[in-house]
């Protein structure tokens, strides 16, 4: 293993400051959309859409990495990351911005692909233990931004221009990083739609928490500052549980993973709907990092090698985080930001309820393919 990552430094270098980065930018949205909306005199539900805007960018960075995976290196990821952050920062305008969301959406999809591919093949059985790792770090840029944001005041320039800043350091040492190895042999390409399915939900629930989770929480008592807050807990609970899955991944059957998960985070999701305790978001937290992880995983086993699977699978994903946030939006404007979590709840025990039913079928035929 450290053999591996010695002679990977350079890629696992820039994956982990890609993954901060990620981390922060998405993070930051939550908190920030009230400041949009003012900025930009727009309800807040309304503001809402830089949400999906950011998902349907990471849309086109999955495209790109379809068509094209073979000719792409970090540095472009990054640069998208840079030109992204830097015009969202520059708020020139609520259009200018939306775009500028969707440039840095298409740095987080080429860069997820990018290196949630490589890692596996490259390290094997320990590949779900460096995807864990990587996401890790995504969520330790997730904790920090939230307070570094009500910190600076809550300027959404600040924060942005920071993080334009920061992937511009980043690009400078990703010079050395050229295109992934071919796969040897016949790259085997299966399209499984349950586990399609099944990752489009559980992202489209990870997108409405991080992004409009804030908004329901301020419904339900919390002033902004204290959302924010309650938002970096929530990251700090799903770094807690990616770091724990670092050591554990090779243990723990992948699709049993995300099946706990869902139906652990739609229980709490109940809980909060009936109560109305907002501190009931952080344990959420820990539930949410899991999704990715368990479907990624799980999906890759299914659906072989080929270069087009790991992009495949993260669109799936993207389906549901650009659709869920502009669905809810609509339904917290009618009912009410507090709605999220009564409709977060029914979905996610819903599917939960769904996967376990395949969970004997569908570990089985990751264990026979993996």
């Amino acid at each position: 293993m450290r053999a591996l990552i010695s002679a990977h430094l350079g890629l696992v270098i820039a994956g982990a400051v890609s993954f901060i980065l990620m981390g922060a930018g998405q993070s930051v949205f939550g908190p920030a959309l009230p400041a949009f909306a003012r900025a930009f005199t727009i309800d807040t539900a309304e503001a809402g859409i830089l949400v999906s805007a950011l998902w349907a960018g990471s849309a086109v960075g999955v495209a790109l990495m379809y068509w094209r995976g073979n000719d792409v290196v970090p540095r472009h990821g990054l640069g998208f990351l840079i030109l992204g952050a830097a015009g969202i920062a520059a708020g020139t305008g609520w259009w200018a911005t939306l775009a500028a969301t969707v440039v840095f959406g298409m740095g987080y999809g080429v860069s997820t692909v990018i290196y949630n591919r490589r890692m596996l093949a490259i390290f094997g059985t320990r590949g779900p233990a460096m995807l864990a790792f990587l996401n890790a770090l995504f969520a330790a840029g997730a904790i920090v931004a939230p307070l570094a944001f009500v910190a600076s005041g809550g300027s959404t320039r600040a924060a942005y221009a920071t993080l334009a800043l920061l992937a511009s350091v980043a690009f400078v040492f990703a010079s050395g990083i050229g295109r992934a190895e071919a796969v040897a042999g016949g790259a085997r390409y299966r399209i499984h739609l349950p586990i399609l399915a099944f990752g489009a939900v559980g992202i489209g629930f990870e997108a409405c928490l991080i992004g409009l989770g804030p908004l329901a929480l301020i419904a339900l008592g919390a002033s902004e500052p204290g959302a924010a807050r309650l938002l970096s807990l929530f990251f700090l609970a799903f770094l807690v549980s990616r770091t724990v899955l670092v050591g554990v991944a090779h243990l723990v059957a992948p699709f049993t993973l995300y099946t706990t998960a869902l139906g652990g985070a739609g229980l709490i999701a109940l809980a909060m709907a009936a109560t109305g305790w907002t501190w009931l978001f952080v344990p959420m937290g820990a539930c949410a990092g899991l999704f990715f992880p368990g479907f990624y995983v799980a999906g890759a086993a299914l659906m072989g090698d080929d270069r087009r699977v790991g992009p495949t699978l993260i669109a799936a994903g993207l389906v549901g985080g650009i659709s869920a946030p502009i669905l809810l939006s609509r339904a917290m404007q009618a009912q009410g930001d507090a709605v999220l979590f009564a409709v977060l709840a029914a979905a996610g025990i819903g599917v939960a309820l769904a996967a376990l039913a395949m969970l004997r079928g569908v570990n089985r035929q990751v264990a026979a393919r993996a």
